[in-house]
């Protein structure tokens, strides 16, 4: 894997090399060297900041400069031409890809990582296990209060909250479990750790984050979070085993909210964002992705016997 990830850069910079300067004279980026912007679905963000960062320290006449957004905002950029690679957790619909068909564009798509969408709970909450049942009936208004979840657990009016109304975490949701309109309950606080502090100041939230936030055990801002909230135990059929998004139950297909990490790209050459995928979708980034706690695409992991407790 190695010798062919190192065999692609080079053959991606003889490419670049041919091409030399833009309309203007100015030098064109090649796969490891120049400057891009791209855009990332914010709920992203700790795995996209060690990948980038790693690749910047290897190459360090690259520079990327990585605008954190919501999903829909980054497919906007992208399809304007603003950016010219994005982060997001789908692939491009086809009406989207006729756009950039119409602008003589291909685009490029790699999925890399496989993550779960997390819930999370205020840790007064010590039934902290849903069905996939249960979590449709809270986003349809059904389910308002918390007694109707677990009758023996304290009651209290149900309050649900996000990232951002256009995120890629609200969109799968929506997609997953067949919602059309959201209750008046449910509302957005700008990103995931707001999403978090908010859970863990309010008794009666559940919150909806990117389990990269949380998924990285060895990761101290990822353990102070997960010092402040529970982390929800989640089963396909109310009554049915429960798990946790963690990158084992992923790997197995135990837990049901999983979304695939897709680069998409309108690079015509092979340009810097030519490179940031190779790197990601090669060894080095595959095992960032695996370190990360999320479950890498291009590479084999080995799952071992874990203790079926919940662990927070």
């Amino acid at each position: 894997m190695k010798i062919l990830f190192h065999s692609f850069l080079i053959t991606l910079c003889l490419l670049a090399a041919c091409t030399g300067r833009d309309k203007k004279g100015r030098p064109l980026d090649t796969p490891t060297s120049g400057s891009i912007r791209i855009a990332v679905d914010e709920s992203l963000k700790p795995l996209l900041d060690t990948e980038v960062d790693t690749f910047m320290g290897l190459y360090q006449r690259a520079r990327i400069e990585v605008a954190y957004t919501s999903e829909q905002e980054a497919v906007r950029q992208l399809l304007l031409d603003s950016v010219r690679l994005v982060v997001i957790t789908r692939k491009l619909l086809p009406e989207e890809i006729e756009t950039l068909a119409q602008q003589a564009y291909k685009p490029h798509q790699v999925t890399v990582a496989r993550e779960g969408i997390a819930l999370i709970m205020n840790r007064a909450r010590t039934d902290s296990v849903l069905s996939v049942e249960q979590l449709g009936k809270m986003l349809r208004g059904e389910i308002v209060n918390w007694h109707e979840v677990s009758p023996k657990g304290p009651a209290g009016a149900l309050e649900i909250v996000f990232d951002q109304p256009t995120s890629g975490i609200l969109r799968y949701l929506k997609d997953s479990l067949k919602i059309d309109t959201l209750p008046k309950n449910c509302f957005a606080v700008n990103d995931n750790p707001s999403v978090i502090q908010h859970v863990a100041s309010r008794p009666n939230t559940l919150g909806l984050i990117g389990g990269t936030w949380i998924s990285d055990q060895d990761d101290s801002t990822a353990n102070a979070f997960l010092n402040t909230v529970r982390v929800a135990a989640l089963s396909r059929q109310t009554g049915g085993e429960s798990f946790q998004p963690f990158q084992a139950y992923i790997a197995q297909n135990n837990y049901p909210l999983v979304r695939e990490i897709t680069i998409v790209s309108r690079e015509a050459r092979a340009g810097l964002g030519s490179g940031l995928i190779a790197f990601i979708a090669g060894e080095k980034g595959q095992r960032i992705v695996l370190k990360a706690g999320l479950v890498p695409v291009t590479m084999p992991i080995r799952v071992v016997e874990i203790n079926r407790q919940p662990l927070f």
